[in-house]
């Protein structure tokens, strides 16, 4: 692990609270600092306020879809944010769509937790 004792900051963003559960109760047993967004909107605002890490999004969302999101933070943000997006989706052009946006990974649902957790870790703790 880091110097950090809290760990790196994760936001995750998304409108189902099973998802936002296990996700969350994963990350915080490999010490990263879980903060959740519950729709579009409120993820861009806490992707503003605490400045996360990674960003692990849902496609499909009330209110701002998780293409929207990420449109919006690659106008207002000058760093790049490393996006997860996950989606029960299966269209390849969904996927095509989320690289040109730059997401760093691609996860269809239902998928594996350590599958995430290897795709968090390889984004942020490179070593």
């Amino acid at each position: 692990m880091g110097d950090d004792p809290i760990g790196k900051k994760i936001l995750i963003v998304d409108d189902d609270i099973e998802i936002i559960e296990s996700v969350r109760y994963a990350l915080e047993g490999e010490n990263y600092h879980v903060v959740v967004a519950r729709d579009g909107n409120q993820g861009l605002a806490l992707a503003e306020r605490e400045n996360p890490d990674l960003m692990i999004l849902d496609m499909m969302m009330p209110k701002r879809s998780g293409f929207l999101v990420l449109e919006k933070l690659r106008r207002v943000r000058d760093e790049p944010l490393p996006v997860i997006m996950i989606t029960g989706n299966e269209g390849s052009r969904h996927k095509a769509y989320a690289e040109l946006l730059g997401v760093s990974d691609y996860i269809r649902k239902p998928f594996p937790m350590d599958r995430l957790i290897e795709a968090v870790k390889k984004l942020i703790d490179p070593s």
